[in-house]
């Protein structure tokens, strides 16, 4: 009996005496189930895929500019009206319709007589078809006259829908250019209905009279005005500067805002703006920002000390490049092509003198991605366009309209 109760102690003993795994060692080092042991998560359970990566860059080389049509006479806008048709400006005043690839054989307008071009940057430089335009006929367009000052002029559509009313000329707004260059040219109506002008900073170089720090000039800013509900226009009530002596400014410190683009999604405005020397910019407004958005010419050219005095609450380019790389900013279309999906909302931009296409996108973190996306293009890229169904285009001021399409 004493040996019995010797061995059951001795037996509890040993028990007590062994290591457990603690929680932490199983969850490191699980046992491997059989597998007829393994039994499926519920879809609850299921571990989540991972977070998206956000927009990005295309690869380039899958893709192409074909010439869709050519022999314009320095092409530099292009447009359309919500069908088929293409509209092409040429410099020297005259308007094109372009239709299942063809050019048509007489002008949609013609206005050379009003048209000076005796300068590079002088010329019929930008249309602007109204939103109602297939119900009101009307259209607008930013030239130089032959005084060498910008006019904003409204024109009509005849009864022949590829033919404007050249009598029907209205000039809603003049701005005195003191020099031959820096007109800007850039005319868009925006997702709010309202007309935006871009206008240089009225030439020379370095912004001599530092036009566009000065609110008491229309030179070197981005206009908004309403040509709808009265004639010839009204200020809209939200400008930031409506109760000023200069009312139509939007924005301002542009130097030469030659082109720039609403994304037809979003609603976001895209600037390019030219530079003096150094840096050429691309500048960001999100949809619903307030207007009073100060870009920094002259006081900075890019996001670098220029000339001036240093303000405060100067706005900084979301890209830029410098002149090892090209001369002269061209922007740009935010690509919402059904047939291009790889390149949604990636905002392209080029270089008149290189003919190098940069694409500009911001990824899911926030951050700015800029690349170049095609080189040795031997384009002189004065302007890029878009089709109704979102067909993005390329002018190449040497006479070409090309087309991005996917390599077959």
């Amino acid at each position: 009996m004493r040996r019995l109760l010797l061995f059951i102690l001795l037996t509890v003993l040993v028990a007590c005496s062994t290591e457990k795994p603690s929680p932490t060692s199983l969850a490191l080092e699980p046992t491997p189930a059989t597998p007829k042991e393994t039994v499926p998560l519920p879809p609850t359970e299921e571990p989540p895929d991972e977070a998206p990566a956000g927009p990005a860059l295309p690869d380039s080389s899958a893709f192409r500019w074909v010439n869709v049509v050519d022999g314009f006479d320095r092409p530099l806008d292009l447009k359309h009206v919500n069908d088929e048709r293409l509209f092409v400006v040429e410099q020297r005043g005259v308007i094109w319709v372009v239709e299942n690839g063809e050019r048509r054989p007489e002008p949609f307008l013609d206005i050379q007589q009003f048209v000076s071009d005796r300068a590079n940057e002088q010329g019929l430089l930008g249309v602007a078809f109204h939103p109602n335009y297939n119900e009101n006929g009307q259209f607008f367009v930013n030239y130089t006259d032959t005084q060498g000052n910008t006019v904003i002029a409204r024109f009509v559509v005849s009864s022949d829908p590829n033919l404007a009313d050249p009598n029907s000329l209205r000039v809603i707004l003049r701005v005195n250019q003191p020099h031959a260059n820096h007109n800007g040219g850039g005319i868009l109506f925006g997702p709010d209905g309202f007309l935006y002008i871009g206008t240089g900073d009225g030439g020379s170089a370095n912004d001599p009279d530092e036009n566009g720090q000065d609110l008491e000039t229309l030179l070197g800013k981005l206009l908004r005005i309403d040509v709808t509900s009265k004639d010839p226009y009204t200020i809209p009530p939200d400008n930031p500067f409506a109760s000023g002596t200069t009312p139509e400014i939007w924005a301002y410190g542009l130097r030469n805002p030659w082109r720039f683009a609403f994304d037809s999604l979003t609603g976001d405005l895209y600037i390019a703006d030219v530079g003096q020397n150094a840096w050429e910019e691309i500048n960001f407004q999100p949809a619903g920002t307030p207007g009073g958005v100060n870009y920094g010419w002259n006081v900075r050219e890019g996001a670098h000390p220029s000339a001036g005095e240093a303000t405060e609450g100067l706005t900084d380019p979301v890209a830029e490049y410098d002149h090892a790389q090209g001369c002269s900013v061209t922007g740009g279309v935010i690509v919402r092509d059904p047939n291009l999906p790889e390149w949604d909302g990636v905002y392209l931009y080029g270089d008149y003198c290189t003919g190098l296409v940069w694409g500009l996108v911001r990824n899911a973190e926030g951050q700015w991605l800029s690349d170049v996306l095609f080189r040795d293009t031997g384009f002189s890229i004065s302007a890029f366009g878009e089709g109704s169904h979102g067909s993005v285009y390329l002018l190449d001021h040497q006479g070409g309209v090309y087309r991005l399409e996917r390599s077959p």
